[in-house]
């Protein structure tokens, strides 16, 4: 079912401080995007196989800004890419885990994610994608 980290998801006030950052170590940003569907704009930073994903809140309601509010900037999830995201949910409500999101939703670069409770996943908020077509 996983077949590869596709990213780490970071929590930031503000991605052009985050952003510098990066570049001071010698990589550039491979795109921005807003998410209306998590209210966030989103920085994506290529390495290898994987990105880095620099999250800025757009609302005050916005569950990274909640994020943020309560634990500060850090780590706020890691993402597995996945071949099918609508039967990886059905095997995982199958076997009880607690999903945030119980169908796939629209996320960046028109993938479909879902959200995995950490409580399912040992502590740890985790996003299933699958790639666009």
């Amino acid at each position: 079912m996983l077949k590869k980290i596709d990213h780490i998801g970071i929590a930031v006030k503000s991605l052009e401080e985050a952003v510098r950052f990066y570049e001071t170590l010698g990589v550039n940003v491979e795109s921005y995007e807003e998410v209306p569907s998590q209210k966030v704009k989103v920085a994506f930073i290529k390495l290898g196989d994987s990105n880095v994903e620099l999250l800025e809140p757009t609302s005050e309601d916005s569950p990274v800004a909640k994020f943020l509010d309560k634990k500060g900037e850090g780590i706020h999830h890691l993402c597995y890419e996945v071949n099918d995201v609508s039967e990886s949910l059905d095997i995982m409500k199958k076997d009880g885990m607690k999903l945030i999101n119980e169908e796939p939703i629209k996320g960046a670069h028109g993938k479909l994610v879902a959200f995995v409770h950490p409580k399912s996943a040992n502590g740890v908020l985790t996003e299933l994608s699958q790639p666009a077509d």
